[in-house]
């Protein structure tokens, strides 16, 4: 009888997608779950959800770096796509250079400002841009993604710019209301949905069955008079030391990787922070605050490499917003591999050393030229 019952956390949220609401369950796809990030999508042409000229829209803002948006970004466009109608337009303004095409993710028109990837923290000019768009395009809602740095702080600045009802690090998502974790997630704070919203990773589903136009225009944007800030720069700091959620660049070491010493030597080379997982860390190879993954920590970086790690449903749920996945793996049927953009099927010990010594007397820290 028991096996036949699933039970279910009755204040786990729920994520929005095409098909409504789906309950999170560590990240697992399925009837009950949502998916994992996709790292292959379906190169079939979808239809466009825009019928026709407009008749409101959408604005969502968030800051590239390096020429593309982080999953959290793509999911606030998607999240305001899902929450717009066929008549509803979704305009992204993006700060930074952009390379990369918004159309998958639901953007109808994308709005480019070279001001600042939000590496440089210049809040007054991008307050200025962020608010003359909203005057401009009276949008319905305002979606960002509540990020700890740049897009968090503007939304928050916005937010008393414009004096509009916000909603904070919101984890899940309907047409009809949001919701927030409380007292340490034992409950849900609910309110109606509000002008703004700031979406923490993981409230919308990426895999859309339609795609915006993606029409993109560039705006020149003035330097903005008599700011109140000065960005000094950042002082060089060991990768190595990084909290994880805060790591660029993650070397992570799973069951496959005995020889640690050699692992934290091509972490070193390449500048990375380390991570691990859940086996590697209960093995004592480990320290607990380098676990990754849904009872360890959820990370963004722009590169994770995963040595030795098959990819448990636990471990895939923490590296979701990651940008590009490298797992090195003897077995190419791994869950890892479907995650991962490159995957390399040989040992785990023969791939670090070749990597050590492809690289030797060679330093990637940011500022070294190899």
């Amino acid at each position: 009888m028991s096996e036949a019952l699933k039970r279910i956390n009755p204040r786990r949220p729920f994520q929005v997608t095409a098909e409504g609401l789906k309950r999170i369950v560590l990240g697992v796809a399925g009837e009950a779950g949502a998916s994992v990030h996709v790292a292959h999508r379906d190169a079939t042409p979808k239809p466009l959800r825009l019928r026709g000229e407009p008749t409101g829209q959408h604005l969502v803002i968030a800051h590239a770096d390096r020429g593309a948006l982080t999953a959290h970004a793509h999911e606030a466009i998607a999240a305001a796509a899902l929450l717009a109608d066929a008549a509803t337009a979704v305009t992204v303004l993006v700060f930074g250079d952009l390379s990369e095409k918004l159309a998958p993710f639901g953007a109808d028109r994308v709005i480019v400002a070279a001001v600042g990837d939000g590496a440089h923290f210049d809040p007054d000019r991008e307050l200025a841009v962020a608010a003359e768009q909203v005057a401009r395009l009276a949008p319905r809602h305002i979606v960002m993604p509540d990020s700890a740095i740049g897009d968090g702080d503007l939304g928050r600045r916005l937010a008393a710019r414009l004096g509009v009802s916000v909603a904070t690090h919101v984890v899940e998502l309907a047409p009809t209301g949001v919701a927030a974790s409380w007292r340490g997630g034992a409950e849900m704070a609910r309110r109606d949905l509000p002008r703004m919203l700031l979406l923490d990773p993981g409230t919308t589903d990426l895999a859309l069955p339609f795609s915006g136009a993606g029409e993109r225009v560039e705006i020149e944007v003035p330097p903005f008079p008599d700011s109140r800030y000065r960005d000094l720069g950042s002082p060089p700091v060991d990768s190595a030391q990084l909290g994880l959620e805060d790591a660029d660049f993650i070397v992570s070491a799973g069951n496959g990787v005995a020889d640690v010493p050699t692992l934290l030597a091509l972490a070193k080379t390449f500048d990375a922070a380390i991570g691990a997982s859940r086996v590697a860390v209960d093995d004592g190879r480990f320290a607990r605050h380098q676990q990754v993954g849904a009872t360890g920590k959820t990370v963004s970086a722009s590169v994770y490499m995963a040595i030795g790690i098959s990819g448990a449903v636990q471990h895939l749920q923490g590296i979701r917003a990651v940008r590009h996945v490298i797992a090195i793996n003897t077995d190419a049927s791994a869950p890892i591999a479907q995650r991962a953009d490159l995957t390399i099927v040989d040992d785990a010990q023969a791939v670090m050393e070749q990597l050590l010594e492809a690289t030797r007397g060679r330093n990637f820290a940011p500022g070294v030229t190899p």
